[in-house]
């Protein structure tokens, strides 16, 4: 089907965005400078919860109980999640001694569930597609307290996160839509039957825009940072792959549970991270406005590469056995 064939491609939409963005800004900048306000909401928040509808559009009720026949793989994912990109950003932040804002942006980013396109990579890694669906819902609701409570702990240091008002935007940013999602599958089967063929692709684009329009936004900044952020960030992915897959090798679970954990891990919703990070009150927490307008960067950098590196593990473990113990 050619919705599902262009969806597969994602990675390469998010390249040509970025550049799009990169060259000609003026055409993504609507998306970011506040011209466009639905329900008075910021365009960002608004679109990053409709990608959330459709994520919610796909699951069921049995589908939350999948997670109770698989526990020790989603537990052991969600833990890898939790762990090893937060301790990775805030390590990677004071070891490249990042200014405050990209320090910030970076360590929320790291604290951001596992992003929707990790379904794809996974689908096409041949790893564990049920898995990874189940851990990205997982994952997702879990953020809903544990992003803020980690950005908090961990982002602390640089300037004083407002929990609490991170925990709201997380409530209505994700968890409200997920359970619409999820309400209308349940109920109105026919519509979301039809509404679900496109919104995968609906959500791809939405990520290219978002993406787009904090790079066209953030151009001058990431220029002046170009070095040390593309280095951090390019790391920080490097080490969510490497070690989901590595700890969950030395746990002893099969080559498809391994590359679904590694996808999960090192795949982080970075349109999540972008739309938190551009919100006003977190922008009102720093006392420098250019410090603010750092933040969303590093969220949408790592869009870019979490889906580079995604692609191309996917494209080598495809060609390789699942059964192929010695992997």
């Amino acid at each position: 089907m050619i919705i599902q064939r262009l969806t597969s491609l994602f990675a390469l939409w998010t390249i040509l965005g970025t550049a799009w963005a990169w060259f000609v800004p003026e055409h993504f900048l609507w998306v970011v400078d506040g011209r466009f306000r639905p329900l008075g909401q910021s365009l960002i928040s608004v679109m990053l919860g409709l990608i959330m509808l459709g994520m919610g559009l796909t699951l069921s009720f049995d589908d939350f109980k999948r997670i109770a026949k698989i526990p020790k793989c989603v537990g052991a994912g969600v833990a890898l999640q939790f762990t090893v990109m937060p301790l990775a950003g805030i390590m990677l932040a004071m070891v490249f001694g990042l200014e405050t804002g990209l320090a910030v942006g970076l360590i929320l980013v790291s604290c951001c569930p596992g992003g929707t396109a990790s379904n794809v990579v996974a689908y096409l890694a041949n790893a564990n597609l049920a898995l990874s669906v189940t851990m990205t819902m997982a994952s997702t609701l879990i953020a809903v307290i544990a992003t803020p409570l980690l950005t908090g702990l961990l982002a602390g240091k640089y300037v004083e996160i407002d929990q609490w008002s991170l925990f709201i935007n997380m409530v209505s940013i994700v968890l409200l839509p997920v359970i619409a999602g999820v309400m209308l599958n349940r109920y109105m089967p026919k519509l979301t039957e039809k509404i679900s063929v496109i919104s995968p692709l609906a959500s791809v684009i939405v990520v290219v825009l978002i993406v787009g329009g904090i790079i066209a936004n953030s151009k001058a900044l990431i220029e002046a940072h170009f070095g040390v952020l593309m280095l951090a960030i390019f790391l920080l992915h490097i080490f969510g792959f490497g070690l989901g897959y590595l700890i969950t090798k030395a746990l002893g679970f099969g080559v498809g549970e391994r590359r679904t954990i590694s996808i999960e891990v090192g795949m982080q919703n970075s349109g999540l991270g972008s739309s938190l990070a551009s919100t006003p009150t977190f922008a009102a927490q720093f006392a420098n406005p250019m410090q603010a307008a750092l933040a969303p960067v590093p969220s949408a950098i790592s869009a870019v590469y979490h889906v580079v590196i995604g692609s191309f593990l996917a494209a080598i473990w495809r060609r390789m056995a699942v059964d192929d113990q010695g992997e």
